[in-house]
Order: structure tokens, then C-alpha cells, then sequence
């Protein structure tokens, strides 16, 4: 993730481009400001961080599958958190440096959204943790 967010991450399968006033209709606004505008919502502010039945998690802008359930775990920061994404493509990261930290930053490929973060702390045997806004995803119906 360090490696592709320094020098570059693979092609997705597909783009989703849209314009911001496009992206404003579709989207409630806390969805725009958290995966347009790169805001976090609130810790503990969603259902989906104590949901852990079956399914998959799709980007909320976009539709494109992002995460699968079998993945999900319970970090106990008040964000939905999962080990790995759905496909080695699905996310593609972006070194973040703001407010004097060193993160690195999740979009969906696809669309660009912003999602939230991934850091080296997760379960075995990824050890990562994706640490993601509620409000970025979908659940599908499977």
C-alpha cells in the first residue's frame, strides 16, 4: 500500500467520472462532504460498525464492490473496519500528510471517493486495518 501510494496504483477495471454539481445530486450532503471533500464522520456515528452478517460493502458513490463482510472486524475505533478489500484493484491509495501525520489515504479506484484509511495494525494474516467512513459504503443485497 506505502509502495503504491508513492509510485502509483493499478488501472480499475472502470472510471466513474462525474461533475461536482452530479456528485452533489446523487449524494446526501454528509456523503458528499465525507467522499467528495475528504471530511470523516464521527466515530460511532453508524449502525455498520457492530453489523457483522454476511455481504458485501460497495462504494456509496459509485457502486463498485469494495469489501466483503467475511473481512469485517471489530477495531473498536467507532469506524467500520475490514483486513483486506475485495479485489487487489477496488482501492487505490494516495500518501496523505495533513495534520502533521503520515496516513495513507483510501479511494475506490473507480470514482475517487474518499473512503477513509489503512494502517498496519489489523488481524493476521493481512495485519492491515482499513478503517473506513460508514458513509462512503453500501451494503448489497446479495
Amino acid at each position: 500500500m506505502v509502495r503504491r501510494a508513492n509510485h502509483g496504483n493499478p488501472a480499475p477495471a472502470r472510471e466513474v467520472v462525474k461533475t461536482d454539481a452530479e456528485w452533489r445530486a446523487q449524494l446526501t450532503p454528509e456523503q458528499y462532504q465525507v467522499t467528495r471533500q475528504a471530511a470523516t464522520e464521527r466515530p460511532f456515528s453508524s449502525e455498520m460498525c457492530h453489523r457483522f452478517e454476511p455481504g458485501r460493502y460497495a462504494c456509496a458513490c459509485c457502486g463498485e464492490l469494495l469489501f466483503d463482510a467475511a473481512h469485517k472486524f471489530d477495531s473498536g475505533t467507532g469506524w467500520p473496519s475490514f483486513s483486506q478489500p475485495a479485489a487487489a484493484d477496488a482501492i487505490a491509495y494516495i500518501l496523505d500528510e495533513s495534520y502533521g501525520m503520515k496516513r495513507i489515504e483510501t479511494v475506490c479506484n473507480a470514482c475517487k471517493a474518499h473512503l477513509g484509511h489503512v494502517f498496519p495494525d489489523g488481524p493476521a494474516p493481512s495485519f492491515l486495518r482499513y478503517c473506513m467512513n460508514a458513509l462512503a459504503l453500501s451494503k448489497t443485497k446479495d
